[in-house]
């Protein structure tokens, strides 16, 4: 038996649609935007950035949301997520499909004016997007329930107002091309997510907002901002 200095935390996981098994939760990769913000912006030329997570940053998405400290923009970005099940590298974009074990609808939340500060002064983005809590997820549905869905409304609404509304099938570059771009860099993992890029309409949120989020055959959520996590 291992002996730690002390008790390791315990494993980070989400909750499976339609049993009582949990995904386990390896790395948290995110997609930069990945979906046009005005009708005719051009598809890039390039793969879009991609920037990390923590895996403790996963939650439940239920309940309250904390308010971040250090911000005064906190900011919502629904997203398809992609729950890896088979891992690889240089996966052949016409093979992802069967590295993918299931989806789940997901909050990249961001603290947007501290990103505006690193864009502006060419440092990390950590401090903006890898705070505590700041990546919300619903249950993972399996592929065997919802197949590897190509369409669908993604969309989020605040206290009952529309702020985004897409349709999967806007994603700039698709869900295989992103698996593949990663395995290209990193050998993907059994247990990795990937949050795949938020459609135009981000905005921010102010404490007692309700944030109700859903995507085609994948899932609905709801949380309600709240004040500092204790």
């Amino acid at each position: 038996m291992t002996n730690y200095v002390f008790p390791p935390a315990p494993p980070v996981s989400l909750a499976v649609d339609g049993c009582d098994a949990r995904f386990p939760v390896a790395r948290v990769f995110c997609i930069g935007r990945n979906y046009r913000w005005s009708p005719d912006e051009p598809k890039p030329a390039r793969m879009p950035a991609w920037f990390m997570k923590p895996a403790t940053a996963v939650v439940p998405a239920q309940g309250a949301l904390p308010y971040p400290p250090a911000t005064a923009e906190f900011c919502h970005e629904v997203e398809l997520v992609v729950a890896i099940g088979d891992g690889g590298r240089d996966i052949d974009p016409a093979h992802a499909a069967s590295h993918i074990w299931g989806y789940a609808v997901g909050l990249d939340m961001t603290r947007r004016d501290l990103q505006q500060q690193a864009r502006r002064a060419g440092d990390p983005w950590e401090p903006s997007k890898a705070f505590d809590h700041s990546a919300p997820c619903g249950p993972v549905v399996p592929v065997a329930t919802c197949g590897h869905p190509r369409a669908g409304s993604i969309r989020l609404a605040v206290n009952g107002v529309a702020r985004q509304q897409d349709d999967l099938s806007g994603l700039l570059f698709p869900v295989p091309e992103l698996v593949a771009m990663l395995s290209r860099s990193v050998a993907l993992m059994p247990g990795d997510l990937i949050f795949t890029g938020t459609p135009a309409g981000v905005g921010a949120l102010q404490d007692g907002d309700r944030l109700d989020a859903s995507i085609g055959g994948i899932g609905e959520l709801s949380m309600t901002v709240a004040g500092p996590a204790p």
